[in-house]
């Protein structure tokens, strides 16, 4: 819960000061001041209708804030749920904001709904809602159809949103405002709703501020009670659940890596990317975190979505390492140059040419969710096996090539450790597929190979001077991705050359609990420059190392303490800044799933007696 007391800054708020809500086709960014400064409309990857998050003054918003500068603000999630309340705390009174999207299937449209309620006294508050069509570039045609209704329309973008409320709403050149009072038991909704058809009845204000409020609701409060966590940790893992829920798409199935763009790594730097879309590797992260928390029918949905794109391969090698949510590939990036940026952080990028890249590690990351998944379900049938077994084969005719690997490089192609690593995961679990099963498959040309590539690896890969596995061959610069070596189970975490690599993670990347990902002072290129903070991913790939290797009572320590980075509502961006800020976009669906494994593993040593 965050409380503050201020008079308000009309300069950005932290990254961590907004809270996330969203209908499960897309999200909206509600800062602690009662501001909606983020909306992709109306799905994750469509262009912003609201971005003042990335130019305060083009980006457009929706505000709503009392009219005394002297005012106490705490925000909360109500529990289990994605409704979050703002609440205002005066001499004169205390008001609560509520702020939800209604979870609609998979044709219905989109709507986002914002009431207040006057608790105690009586506030005045002010609204302006200013929407900025297709990233600020169009600005609205406004119609006032009543005092109560309001139509917002861009022809450009073949977009119509309209604004209703049960409060009298004033029309100017640039948005919508009004300014009224609440007593003591008052209430006043505003619902803005995507428009098809414009002369299509509504339902009434009081329905979306009562029932569908209610709906909402219950749909939360019943889908995270399907997990089967009972661990230490039930209100951060449902927390997190519900984080991956909402970046979750309800019509595809497929998971986007984080719900913003545009964010920057390092204030004022250029590592600013579009994280709206659905990486095959960050996909197949949350849905083991889905599998392991209970959530089939997420999961489920995942492979479907990952089997319609097998179905589309000419070639096993086009698999994409990033799609569109709907699973198209048109990904060109290009920069908002009209767009200031997060305090000046240019370029502002969509699009993302990542793309392109080539990333051999995506197949490993791919075939160890199928894995996971048939053992939780073993329904793969054999249609999906014989996509996947040409998967497979490709990977062990081309793990030796190069790649931009898991960090998306821009330095050009290497040998990296973590795609090697990977290229041993997809061979190692399809061999244990096709034995689970019983499915035909090259098996011992696989197991040659496995063979091969987990040499590869231990002489190859390792570098006597820094006495660790380095980033890539002939490499001497520590990574972080080599964390995943136990967790995928290439090597003990007793193994010697493990613990001597962990020790130099330690003393090269870590900073007390936080872990950076590589360090581009200790000689590392990424073709990218300035710098960046400790990857929160990272740190929980970190927390699960020490407790796999029995360090239980330093990795709970650290896990406590990493929480502790998160914000008031347990929501966490990609990184942590040197001054302890979040950046980079936000909220991340790596680090939470991260998080949920990292706990997952602490509750079963916890459970098995390990201190």
């Amino acid at each position: 819960m965050d409380s503050t007391q201020q008079k308000r800054n009309p300069a950005y708020l932290p990254i961590a000061d907004y809270g996330v809500i969203g209908n499960l086709h897309t999200v909206a960014l509600v800062s602690r001041e009662g501001s909606i400064d983020y909306l992709p409309f109306t799905r994750f990857d469509s262009p912003t209708l609201f971005a003042a998050l990335l130019d305060k003054e083009k980006g457009g918003s929706f505000q709503i804030c009392p009219a005394d500068d002297n005012i106490r603000i705490k925000q909360l999630y109500l529990p289990d749920t994605a409704i979050l309340l703002t609440r205002f705390l005066s001499e004169t009174g205390m008001a609560e904001l509520t702020d939800y999207m209604p979870v609609k299937n998979k044709e219905e449209g989109c709507a986002l709904v914002r009431t207040l309620h006057c608790i105690r006294g009586k506030l005045t508050f002010n609204l302006k809602c200013a929407p900025r069509f297709d990233y600020g570039r169009e600005a609205p045609a406004i119609e006032q159809e009543s005092t109560t209704s309001v139509l917002l329309s861009n022809p450009v973008c073949q977009l119509s949103v309209r604004l209703r409320s049960n409060t009298a709403m004033e029309v100017r050149e640039d948005g919508v405002y009004t300014t009224f009072e609440l007593q003591e038991g008052e209430q006043a909704t505003f619902v803005m709703e995507a428009v098809e058809d414009r002369d299509a009845v509504s339902r009434p204000v009081r329905f979306f501020q009562e029932e569908l409020l209610q709906q909402t609701m219950t749909f939360w409060e019943e889908w995270v009670n399907q997990t089967t966590y009972k661990g230490r940790w039930q209100s951060t893992i449902r927390r997190s659940a519900i984080t991956l829920k909402l970046l979750t798409s309800y019509r595809y199935g497929s998971t986007v890596a984080a719900a913003t763009f545009g964010l920057p790594e390092e204030i004022g730097g250029e590592r600013n990317w579009d994280y709206r879309y659905t990486w095959v590797r960050d996909s197949a992260f949350s849905m083991y975190a889905f599998l392991r928390l209970g959530f089939r029918e997420e999961a489920q949905a995942f492979i479907n979505w990952i089997i319609d794109r097998c179905k589309e391969l000419d070639h096993a090698g086009n698999l994409r390492l990033v799609y569109r949510v709907d699973g198209t590939d048109s990904l060109e990036e290009e920069s908002l140059d009209h767009l200031e940026g997060y305090r000046g952080s240019q370029p502002v990028r969509i699009g993302n040419a990542a793309a392109t890249q080539y990333q051999l590690d995506i197949f490993g990351e791919l075939i160890d969710t199928v894995y996971l998944y048939n053992r939780y379900d073993n329904s793969i049938t054999f249609e999906f096996w014989q996509e996947l077994r040409e998967i497979i084969d490709y990977v062990s005719d081309n793990w030796q090539r190069k790649g931009h690997g898991i960090w998306e490089v821009r330095s050009g192609e290497q040998e990296f450790l973590h795609s090697k690593l990977m290229c041993w995961v997809a061979l190692d679990r399809g061999i244990r597929i096709a034995r689970d099963r019983s499915f035909p498959a090259p098996k011992e040309k696989w197991r040659k190979v496995r063979n091969e590539i987990y040499e590869d690896i231990y002489y190859n890969f390792w570098n006597e001077d820094k006495q660790a596995f380095t980033q890539a061959r002939g490499s001497d610069v520590i990574d972080a991705s080599a964390l995943l070596i136990p967790i995928v189970r290439l090597l003990s975490p007793y193994e010697k050359r493990w613990q001597s690599t962990l020790k130099a993670i330690e003393e090269e990347l870590s900073a007390d609990t936080l872990i950076y990902r590589y360090r581009t002072t200790a000689g590392a290129r990424d073709g990218l420059e300035g710098e960046e903070g400790t990857f929160s991913l990272c740190s929980f790939w970190y927390i699960e190392n020490l407790a796999k290797a029995g360090q239980v009572t330093k990795a709970r320590l650290y896990f406590e303490k990493m929480l502790g980075y998160a914000n008031h509502l347990g929501l966490f961006s990609e990184m942590i800044a040197l001054n302890g800020e979040q950046v980079g976009n936000f909220p991340q669906a790596f680090t939470h799933l991260a998080l949920i494994s990292a706990a997952l593993q602490l509750d079963y040593m916890l459970d098995n007696g390990v201190q």
